[in-house]
């Protein structure tokens, strides 16, 4: 199985348990849970916002992580990332 990320902020779902869910709840695989949820995303962001966010996490992403990021490092590495995802993509 390819592995697969959430769409919106890239977060690895590694198991059903994670996917997010359609209108009529059944599972969404291009999307986590915290993302999506019942046929919507759970917030209207922008980007940018999304990576704030995002940062929050870093701390426990760093735990698990080859490289460890600074807080400048994991930025720039979503800016860069975030474009090619579903939810962010220019159109």
């Amino acid at each position: 199985m390819d592995q697969k990320f959430c769409q919106s902020c890239g977060m690895p779902l590694n198991s059903s348990e994670y996917f997010g869910t359609n209108a009529d709840q059944t599972p969404n695989e291009e999307y986590c849970t915290y993302c999506f949820k019942d046929g919507a995303y759970t917030s209207d962001c922008t980007m940018d916002e999304m990576i704030d966010h995002c940062l929050v996490y870093l701390d426990e992403f760093n735990k698990d992580a080859d490289k460890v990021y600074t807080k400048e490092e994991a930025r720039e590495s979503m800016r860069q990332y975030f474009p090619t995802l579903k939810r962010w993509a220019k159109a």
